[in-house]
């Protein structure tokens, strides 16, 4: 299995997508700064404090990364599907939900780790800007920072494994269009926040729910791989 892996990560050469990754988080950076100057000069509090301030950073990370994996499900899987270029990879004696399966870890590893990197990079960076531009009232503290770490990652966790649900839509019709659309409608679902609380960190059902939901569509999905004639 680590092998496979190995072997497709160098297939899709990753360092694009990491390139990709530093660039939406100059995005939601950008993003963050409008927000708060908008904020000042409105004379709203949005970031009311860092309390407030890291769940929205969470939030624009999950919601980024969610559709982040949908591109990654579409061109990883779907897309060999729909030309046909997965047929190459079932030639090889190989098991093909081992196959599919090392796929979807790179998605989900990747998935997970550029939620945590993104929450990482907007702490870091807005903790600078705003020691300049002073908006957000109170001090980033370390046991503030400490637990918002377990949720960051617990989080993550959750929802990588809910970024795979559009695999189940995508591969009905071997559809990329669908795969994404229906990431974006599972990001506006759990992704919402309002004065920074959302119904992913609100309800711990919510995640749990969704994410056994995504193990058990994404096995309906790829379950009868071995039958499946991509001819």
């Amino acid at each position: 299995m680590l092998k496979l892996i190995k072997l497709e990560m160098r297939k899709y050469k990753l360092g694009g997508y990491i390139r990709v990754a530093l660039i939406a988080n100059l995005i939601i950076f950008g993003l963050l700064c409008l927000i708060s100057y908008v904020e000042k000069f409105e004379n709203e509090m949005i970031f009311a404090d860092y309390t407030m301030l890291l769940p929205i950073i969470d939030t624009f990370a999950r919601a980024t990364f969610i559709i982040f994996a949908a591109v990654l499900i579409s061109r990883m899987v779907i897309g060999e599907f729909k030309n046909k270029s997965i047929t190459v990879l079932f030639m090889y004696p190989i098991n093909r939900g081992k196959i599919i399966l090392a796929k979807l870890i790179i998605i989900v590893i990747f998935t997970f780790t550029w939620m945590i990197v993104t929450n990482v990079i907007q702490i870091a960076a807005f903790y600078v800007f705003d020691s300049f531009v002073h908006i957000v009232p109170g001090k980033l503290t370390t046991e503030l920072m400490a637990q918002h770490a377990v949720s960051m990652v617990v989080n993550a966790v959750m929802a990588s494994l809910l970024a795979l649900i559009p695999l189940y839509f995508g591969m009905r019709k071997h559809s990329a269009t669908t795969t994404i659309v229906s990431s974006i409608l599972i990001t506006i679902l759990v992704c919402q926040n309002i004065n920074g609380i959302s119904v992913f960190t609100a309800f711990v059902a919510v995640p749990i729910v969704l994410s056994v939901i995504s193990v058990l569509l994404t096995y309906l999905s790829i379950r009868n791989i071995e039958k499946i004639d991509v001819l």
